[in-house]
């Protein structure tokens, strides 16, 4: 169960998150994805606390454990010329390379895009920077929570308009990085038809504005300017967080049948005019929110989520971290990795979001999911090893064809 990219070399130079988050998703799903890192390491391998401590002391930053999984690391210096020839042979034989330097850095320490394909025409190239390659602010540093400014993601999230809040996790970095693989994966498609490789380019505020999803089109089809407003869904009613004694639940009514349902579970006036339609409820969103309140007022939580369950609704809980973990369901689905660590020995990792099945000819699965995982990479760990690999010849490649034929490659293999 190796994955699907098996056989494929990636070269991973970036850092922070992004980058790091592209590099170990195409590892989690087979590659051999190679870390160059700077003599001091990844920024984030100084990201802290929290950090765990080895027992010889070493402290080890739980950032950088979130997004290292897979992955090999070597150090090099690439303004020295020594370490530069070490990267032109990684070049020459990878796939795929990875970078998030500030537009133009790579093209001053000596590997800009000609060179890149001069070194190696098959070579796929994902670049990710904070606000673009062109335009006229591409020459910014992109850290997250000022992309997720930047890019209107803040305006819509908090309690109000008056109080605008970033998401409770790096979500720029994080769509970033997927982006980067996915757009990855579509140019090793391409190089499979025309033997040529590709350059790959997206940001912090692509990522963002790409996902605004219907905040978007409510602006540039309706011109109706979204804002924070709390837990309740803007164009659905109801839809959002809901006090009962004790707690609160999560409730999703996403059509006029399951609000019907919901009136008759709990005994509310189905034929009120003011809540006939969603259209309606939503504008009569306060006098909802407040008659559900009353409603859920004297139930549990646990008994309220049986009821809404039995009724039909879709409904949940809000959980703490510690119980998502311990959740039989999110263990489930491979939520949690377990890999051995140089130092720390064994921990828990999150896991990938993406399973992997074989089918045969009567239709049973058989799961094809990465299960040996290899922990985050100590810096410089793998430094011999890959040293010793690229004293040896290059694996032959295929020759650049048409794009009317086919070709398969033969290789073995925050701050943006």
């Amino acid at each position: 169960m190796s994955g699907p990219l098996d056989g494929l070399l990636v070269v991973d130079l970036s850092r922070a998150l992004a980058g790091p988050q592209a590099g170990m998703m195409l590892g989690d799903l087979g590659a051999r994805v190679i870390k160059v890192e700077s003599p001091g390491g990844d920024d984030t391998r100084s990201w802290g606390p929290p950090f765990v401590r080895a027992d010889d002391g070493t402290p080890e930053s739980t950032y950088f454990l979130c997004c290292n999984r897979n992955k090999e690391s070597i150090t090099l210096d690439l303004k020295r010329a020594e370490d530069a020839q070490v990267l032109d042979q990684l070049v020459r034989r990878a796939d795929v390379l990875l970078e998030n330097y500030r537009p133009g850095t790579l093209r001053r320490l000596g590997f800009g895009t000609e060179r890149l394909m001069e070194l190696n025409p098959r070579l796929v190239v994902l670049s990710i920077s904070g606000f673009g390659h062109d335009g006229p602010e591409a020459h910014r540093a992109g850290y997250d929570q000022i992309a997720q400014g930047e890019a209107g993601l803040m305006s819509l999230t908090g309690p109000d308009p008056d109080h605008p809040q970033r998401v409770g996790v790096p979500i720029a970095d994080l769509l970033a990085g997927m982006n980067g693989a996915f757009g990855v994966l579509a140019a090793l498609r391409e190089r499979d038809r025309t033997g040529r490789g590709q350059i790959v380019r997206t940001s912090l505020l692509a990522s963002v504005v790409a996902a605004h999803a219907f905040q978007g089109t409510r602006w540039t089809v309706a011109r109706e300017l979204g804002s924070a407003q709390g837990n309740h869904h803007p164009t659905i009613s109801p839809y959002g967080l809901f006090r009962c004694a004790g707690g609160s639940v999560q409730i999703a009514c996403g059509n006029d049948a399951m609000w019907l349902r919901l009136c008759a579970a709990f005994g509310l006036a189905a034929d009120d005019p003011r809540y006939a339609t969603n259209a309606d409820r939503v504008a009569n969103r306060d006098g909802l929110t407040a008659l559900l309140a009353s409603t859920f007022g004297d139930i549990e939580p646990d008994e309220l989520l049986r009821r809404l369950a039995d009724a039909g609704i879709p409904a949940g809980r809000v959980r703490s971290l510690d119980e998502v973990y311990a959740w039989e369901q999110t263990r489930s689905q491979r939520l949690l990795v377990d890999v051995e660590h140089e130092r720390l020995g064994k921990v828990s990792l999150p896991g990938s979001a993406l399973r992997t099945f074989a089918v045969d000819a009567t239709g049973a699965e058989t799961e094809t999911t990465r299960v040996d995982h290899r922990p985050p990479p100590v810096l410089g760990a793998d430094a011999d090893t890959v040293r010793d690999w690229l004293a040896g010849p290059v694996p032959v490649r295929g020759v650049p064809v048409t794009s009317d034929s086919a070709a398969h490659s033969t290789t073995s293999g925050d701050a943006v």
